[in-house]
């Protein structure tokens, strides 16, 4: 690691004779900013000829001694901000910069985010060369400073600053009245509106150089990363408005650089539909990238002339943006960027790259710990919130165009169903309609089968016939309590006992029934589990998990359910009967009915599946740390759930996901629809011997500590 020093330290030679030995390497002397003069210790000087010592540039890594951890659940609250600014007066905006910072710290924030040029305003065109404002951007900033050194958070404003003679548009960032360091805008805009150049020099030097501020010097270069020592996974990249806009953002190269978040310091004008261009792709940015994006946007203060400022502020994860503001609103947001699932993310993502540019991490230490949340997470993740009917149709028709291929390759015109009059044969059945229709076959080559047997009750039966009937299907009607009770019989089990024996002979049965059915009219059973089911192990093996072709393999048990009801309106036929299984408690059916009312009532059993989906898509599919996972289940869940609920059915998920994998080892094929499969041959590759003993005590000792 080279030392760099700057040249007015020369006169403390023995401090710099005691670097050059302590190291053992040159030290390098700063003059301006730039590669002076180097300085050596005898020995060093000895062993350049042997190759011992490298001259050549190579990234500056510059770091404290790493703290240790502070433990904490990963969120790291962030703020944009933007306010009330004064075109060209300094003063005005100094003091509203003072406020933003300490008001966005009062409410917790840890990283805050004001715009670009936020100090003498972005409007002020030709007063930006002026000698009279640049003075008063280098007192102010010293004020800033000032007022602002008991903050404990990383924060960033803009400001024009002279470097070499040139003027660069700079991002000030600091930490407790502490310039970091000073990150200078690399790509500057000279079209339409944007006039850039007359004022401002991109930086496109290829080191780390130094700026002057008042008496101080401070790293300057668009390759900074300040690192927080007590959470290393916080990173920090900023970059300054144009730079996210050209084909290579600035936020590409520092994420590969080791950025986790960015911050975008910018002055965007307002037009008509481009708000949807930035929203998308600040959106864009931060998934490509993987990082966590903080944007700031000048208010609508910033101008009257020609132009017009809307203060857009954003946050946004990979996962998609978490707040953003109302336009023409002067004011702040807030939110807790989940930087966990940012380094989950590029651990799972094999191509991200590290960049071999030199860069500099520049190290601040500051507590993150967070034990409340803002941002709100989806209730039911597998559920589009904004797009949720033409996401269902879209699910419908892949489900469709998926069981099209499979009949095209095995040279099939016959299908086998097994219809119960519940949730996930519904759905099934609707695909395979849809299927034969594309595919101009007579739906009377859907076999719907329906097989009632002790736990049937007529309300479900009604159903199933009723949907076949009117949607002209072939259905036929195979009860099975002749069969089972001479299996029953053989097997010496009394039909009293109702064991799970008792429950699987009759799920067998059925099975059974329709792969010899399928042989004797030459097509194919399809299966019906859907993807809650799958996880919990809630299926009977060698019973209905298992089939020919899985359509519902990929959708949980949530999203069947949004399906059934909006899918009511696509085929208006059966609408009613579609929302009355909508309204009927699910069940498998394999227990006797009490007055002819399902007494086997599934989430009675296994748990509510809303949590259970939601553990799903955060545990299993976001690999996210179990008490992790169990505080935001928390958070979501607070009106609806106690915590001991919450930690009753999560430890019943984790066990019955890790003692069922040896059903999933040997599923059928099927469709990968949603984000997550546990396809053996796919997405989910897990030992059938594997353990959850490991999770389930982290749970355990969560609520001892608690």
């Amino acid at each position: 690691m080279k030392k760099i020093i700057p040249i007015k330290e020369l006169r403390n030679t023995n401090e710099i004779s005691k670097y050059c030995h302590l190291y053992g390497k040159p030290i390098f002397i700063t003059k301006n900013g730039y590669s002076d003069l180097v300085i050596m210790s005898d020995e060093c000087y000895e062993n350049l000829g042997k190759n011992e010592i490298e001259l050549e540039s190579t990234p500056r890594l510059y770091s404290r001694k790493i703290e240790v951890q502070e433990k904490n659940n990963g969120f790291i609250k962030v703020c944009a901000s933007n306010f009330q600014c004064k075109i060209s007066d300094v003063d005005h905006n100094k003091n509203k910069i003072i406020e933003q910072i300490n008001k966005a710290y009062k409410n917790n924030a840890k990283i805050i985010v004001l715009p670009e040029l936020a100090l003498s305003s972005y409007s002020c065109c030709d007063m930006l060369l002026s000698d009279s404002l640049l003075k008063n951007v280098q007192k102010a900033i010293d004020e800033i400073m000032i007022k602002t050194r008991d903050v404990e958070a990383f924060y960033t404003f803009g400001a024009p600053l002279t470097f070499q003679d040139k003027l660069y548009n700079c991002a000030i960032c600091a930490f407790k009245g502490q310039i970091l360091g000073v990150v200078p805008k690399t790509n500057i805009p000279n079209y339409n509106e944007f006039y850039e150049k007359r004022y401002f020099e991109e930086f496109n030097l290829n080191y780390i150089a130094q700026i002057q501020i008042n008496d101080n010097l401070y790293p300057f270069s668009n390759n900074l990363l300040f690192r927080n020592s007590k959470y290393t996974n916080e990173v920090i990249g900023v970059e300054i408005c144009e730079d996210m806009w050209v084909n290579i953002p600035r936020s590409s190269i520092l994420s590969q650089l080791g950025a986790t978040i960015i911050c975008n310091l910018s002055s965007s004008n307002e037009t008509v539909g481009k708000e949807n261009i930035r929203r998308e792709l600040v959106k864009t940015t931060s998934y490509r990238s993987k990082i966590g994006y903080i944007y700031a946007s000048s208010s609508y203060n910033e101008s009257s002339a020609d132009l017009l400022f809307s203060g857009h502020n954003i946050i946004c994860e990979p996962d998609g943006i978490l707040k953003e503001s109302t336009l023409f609103d002067e004011s702040e947001i807030y939110s807790e960027i989940d930087i966990d699932r940012i380094i989950i993310e590029r651990r799972l993502n094999y191509n991200y790259e590290r960049n071999k540019t030199s860069y500099q991490i520049i190290d601040f230490s500051c507590g993150i710990m967070n034990n409340t949340l803002t941002r709100e997470y989806q209730k039911y993740p597998f559920i589009s919130p904004n797009n949720s009917k033409n996401e269902i149709l879209k699910i419908h028709l892949m489900q469709a165009k998926a069981l099209e291929r499979r009949l095209i390759q095995i040279g099939c015109k016959d299908i086998v169903i097994g219809v119960s009059g519940g949730l996930d044969s519904t759905i099934a059945l609707l695909a395979c309609v849809k299927a034969f229709d594309n595919m101009k076959l007579p739906r009377k080559n859907i076999h719907a089968i329906t097989l009632p047997c002790f736990g049937t009750t007529s309300r479900t039966k009604d159903n199933a016939t009723l949907m076949c009937e009117n949607l002209k299907v072939h259905l036929q009607t195979i009860d099975i309590k002749k069969s089972v009770d001479q299996h029953l019989l053989d097997l010496n089990i009394s039909k009293e006992d109702q064991s799970i024996a008792f429950e699987n002979s009759q799920a067998r049965e059925r099975t059974q029934v329709l792969m010899d059915y399928s042989n004797k009219v030459k097509g194919i059973v399809i299966g019906t589990g859907d993807l809650s089911e799958i996880a919990l192990g809630w299926s009977t093996y060698n019973g209905d998990q298992m089939s020919m072709y899985n359509l519902n393999c990929s959708i949980p048990k949530t999203l069947i359910k949004e399906m059934t009801y909006h899918l009511s309106d696509v085929y208006p036929e059966i609408k009613d009967i579609l929302l009355d299984i909508l309204d009927t408690p699910i069940s498998p059916e394999l227990l006797p009915p009490e007055e002819g009312k399902i007494v086997q009532i599934t989430e009675d059993v296994i748990g509510p599946y809303v949590l259970h989906d939601f553990f799903l898509y955060h545990f299993i599919y976001h690999k996210l740390d179990v008490n992790k996972v169990f505080f935001i289940t928390k958070e979501t869940f607070k009106n609806e759930y106690d915590e001991e609920t919450i930690r009753k059915w999560f430890i019943h998920f984790i066990r019955r996901f890790f003692n069922n994998q040896f059903k999933r080892s040997c599923s059928p094929d099927g469709p990968k629809i949603t984000e997550l499969s546990l396809s053996p041959r796919g997405d989910f590759r897990m030992p059938s011997d594997a353990s959850g003993k490991s999770f389930i005590q982290q749970l355990e000792n969560n609520k001892q500590q608690a």
